[in-house]
């Protein structure tokens, strides 16, 4: 740590338009680094350029995918202001570039010694100009800009009880509709989620999810046969479940090859 981050007050502020993961960042960094201050904490990217104009943090953790402002619209306007770390859900391709450069990606949910290494570094900035360690940022968020890539869903949120339990899309076998719910079923079993299959459908990776009928988003490895039932609906048996899925008439292409 230098001399200035260890004889200074150190402030901060989180952005994240789900209280639960800001809360939970929060106590990860009461741990990894005690002494540094949470100002603020905003729901969405306007707030969070509001808030840090209005206190004037050393450092702002961002989520790219938020209301109104996205993380990536309010960096445009922060990151010769204050030292960035980007802490999100989902995957993308500049995160190298990002690791290499002045500011720091985490990924959803965050590990408690991959914090720590980002509060290092951070520890290390602080007290030298961000537009001197930031100017790569501004490249790489013109990048972003001029060629963007598709970002995928890579971790559902369901509430469990009084926690968050964060689960990896690789670990999902299907999504199914269920009235005002989403079955999330896993090799472990199945938790409700309050995300409409329809959104769900826009946000994963087509490649690794079908839509094999209107209520069913099943995970194209985790499929282990398919056939058809006594009444001649093409059925999926999926690994890890009992029950067989129902493919509706729109969506047999999907097995022609199969």
């Amino acid at each position: 740590m230098n001399q200035s981050a260890s004889s200074q007050r150190v402030t901060a502020l989180i952005a994240d338009d789900e209280a639960p993961m800001r809360a939970q960042l929060r106590a990860r960094l009461q741990e990894s680094w005690p002494a540094l201050d949470i100002v603020a904490e905003a729901a969405n990217g306007v707030e969070a350029v509001e808030l840090a104009t209005q206190h004037e943090p050393d450092i702002v953790f961002l989520d790219i995918r938020m209301p109104g402002m996205s993380g990536i619209e309010a960096a445009r306007l922060l990151f010769n202001r204050c030292h960035l770390v980007f802490v999100t859900a989902y995957d993308q391709y500049a995160i190298e570039a990002f690791e290499q450069g002045a500011l720091d990606y985490l990924l959803k949910p965050v590990g408690g010694e991959r914090l720590k290494t980002t509060c290092a570094r951070l520890q290390e900035r602080v007290g030298s100009q961000p537009q001197d360690i930031t100017r790569q940022l501004g490249a790489l968020l013109a990048q972003h800009t001029a060629q963007p890539k598709r970002e995928y869903l890579r971790w559902i949120q369901a509430q469990v009880g009084q926690n968050l339990r964060m689960i990896s899309t690789r670990e999902i076998l299907y999504f199914q509709a269920d009235e005002k719910y989403t079955r999330v079923r896993t090799p472990q079993g199945e938790v409700l989620i309050r995300k409409p299959l329809k959104e769900l459908a826009e946000e994963l990776d087509p490649d690794e999810f079908w839509r094999i009928h209107r209520s069913t988003l099943v995970r194209v490895d985790a499929i282990d046969s398919v056939g058809r039932d006594l009444r001649g609906r093409q059925m999926v048996k999926v690994k890890g479940a009992d029950e067989a899925l129902e493919v509706s008439r729109g969506n047999t292409h999907l097995f022609q090859q199969m």
